[in-house]
Parts: structure tokens; C-alpha cells; sequence
């Protein structure tokens, strides 16, 4: 990816990559050892004096170490020169762990990007857990990456999430406020607790069924596993899941073969990291709704 623009005013190169072009400071000092800065065609560093008119180029070229590229199924939603979304697939990390290194979406994101000749990196913005299916972003550099953590600290990255639960909440819909704790210990379950950060959690009621509900999540914090402990400890836990759950909710979903949670990022809408365009992300996919 080439980031250019005509210099309007006079100062040094630092100044306009920070300012104007928005970079960190830590990408551009990683920019400034792999001379990727110019200045009218010709390399740059970044104490050079710009004046206007002057047409400065950032080349945003990266190498993604650390796990390989793998030919892996992929249901790409969009992909542009700064990020690609994708549709992933219960039972798949996101990205490889020292326990497994192969077999994620990461390592398929990357054996794609290699096919289409991008000199781009892997960066996920947004994360699922292994059995939670949807929409997924993933920034090329760590430019685009940078504006999408902003976009996620300023709440603008309106999540949607659809999930079937046993039981139902007694309103129409609400809000949940519990914290999540870790329990620790290299465990990864979390708890309410009053020890945790807070956590907020939207709900809306799309459908009622005798035992069942379909509900419309919206996280307004980003704990891990806040939306499956929510449910769980507001009384209606999601089906299928193996970790938050009841006696009667795993027996449920047990009878109707789901043995892991019916839970999917639906719906995601931001504006585009570089031309604030709005941008609607919809999932293909469909959570397991039964109503018996």
C-alpha cells in the first residue's frame, strides 16, 4: 500500500507522517529503518525539511513472520487495498497460538495475500473465539491496524451479534452490566465478579419460542467471553455452549445435536479507515434457532 500527498506547509517529514498521514509513532520509526519514506521521489528521513508543494510517499509494505501460509477455505465478504473481511467458520482460531500454529484463519489470510502478489501483513482487528462464527476484519498494515484499535477505543465499530439461547429475558430488551473477572491460573473461563472490568452488554428479543429465544447482541465493551457469560448469568445461557451453561441447557442442546455455541458476529458498520466511508459488514452465515 502507497500513502502520498502534497506537503501545505513547511516543516520536518516527522511532522507531516504524524499529523497529516496519521501514522503512529512507533510505525514510523519502523517506516524510517526500512526506507520507506520519500520526499519528490527520492528517500527520505524523517528530520528532512518539507516545504510546500512537495509530494511526499509512504510505501506500507510489510512481512508477516512467525506462522505460514496455508491454502485454506475462505468466504471473503470485501477486501480493498487497506483490509479484508471475512466470514469465519466455527471450530477456527483467528490467529496461531504457540499451541497451534497451522489450520487458522490467520494462516489462510496470509497464503491469500501471497496469491494476489500484496507485500501485506495480517493484523486482526476484530476477534472471535474458536466455535464463534461471523464477521471477522483484518487490517494489511499496521497503519490501517492503528486506525481501526482508534475507531474500537471511540466505540466507533458498532458490533451486531445474533445468538439462540435457552430460556428468555423478561423484556423485550435491556441492557446487562456485569463484570468479567479471570479466574486465572492459565484458565481461560471468566467469571462475574465484582474484582472484574465492567462490561456492557445490549440485548434486543428478535423471536420467543417455548423454551428458546433469538436475541440481537451488542457489546459496548470488549471483554473475552463477555457476551457468552452474560447470557449465562442473566439465565439464559447460548445454546451449544460447552463452557457457560446449565444442566438443562446443555441437556437441550445436546438432544438437538449443537455442542458448540450458537453465536454469530452478524453485522459489523464503521467508517472505512481511510475515506470515512460507512461501511456495512453482513455475515452469510445463520445461528440454529430450534423452537420446540
Amino acid at each position: 500500500m502507497i500513502l502520498e500527498q502534497t506537503a501545505a506547509r513547511q516543516t520536518k517529514l516527522l511532522s507531516l507522517l504524524r499529523r497529516e498521514f496519521g501514522l503512529s509513532a512507533g510505525l514510523v520509526k519502523r517506516l524510517k529503518w526500512q526506507n520507506a519514506l520519500f520526499v519528490n521521489g527520492a528517500p527520505a528521513h524523517t528530520d528532512a525539511p518539507v516545504t510546500p508543494g512537495d509530494r511526499v510517499r509512504v510505501v506500507l509494505e510489510e512481512r508477516t513472520e512467525g506462522f505460514e501460509p496455508e491454502p485454506l477455505p475462505l468466504s471473503i465478504l470485501y477486501e480493498d487495498e487497506c483490509f479484508l473481511a471475512v466470514d469465519k467458520s466455527s471450530g477456527m482460531l483467528v490467529h496461531p497460538s504457540p499451541q497451534k500454529n497451522s489450520g487458522t484463519l490467520a494462516n489462510g489470510v496470509l497464503y491469500h495475500l501471497l496469491e494476489r502478489g500484496e507485500a501485506s501483513g495480517v493484523h486482526p482487528v476484530t476477534r472471535l473465539d474458536r466455535d464463534t462464527f461471523g464477521v471477522v476484519i483484518l487490517a494489511k498494515n499496521a497503519n490501517i491496524h492503528d486506525r481501526f484499535c482508534r475507531m474500537l477505543r471511540e466505540r466507533q465499530l458498532e458490533k451486531t451479534y445474533l445468538a439462540s439461547v435457552f430460556g428468555q429475558p423478561p423484556q423485550a430488551e435491556g441492557q446487562i452490566d456485569l463484570p468479567v473477572y479471570k479466574i486465572g491460573g492459565g484458565n481461560l473461563i471468566r467469571i462475574v465478579d465484582e474484582r472484574g472490568q465492567k462490561a456492557l452488554t445490549q440485548y434486543r428479543v428478535l423471536e420467543r419460542a417455548e423454551k428458546t429465544a433469538l436475541l440481537e447482541l451488542h457489546p459496548l465493551t470488549g471483554r473475552t467471553h463477555q457476551l457468552r457469560l452474560h447470557c449465562m448469568a442473566s439465565g439464559f445461557p447460548i445454546l451449544g455452549d460447552p463452557q457457560y451453561t446449565s444442566p438443562e441447557s446443555t441437556a437441550y442442546s445436546a438432544a438437538h445435536g449443537l455442542f458448540t455455541q450458537q453465536l454469530c458476529a452478524a453485522r459489523l458498520v464503521f467508517p472505512h479507515p481511510m475515506t470515512g466511508e460507512r461501511m456495512e459488514i453482513l455475515s452469510k452465515q445463520e445461528v440454529f434457532f430450534p423452537k420446540d
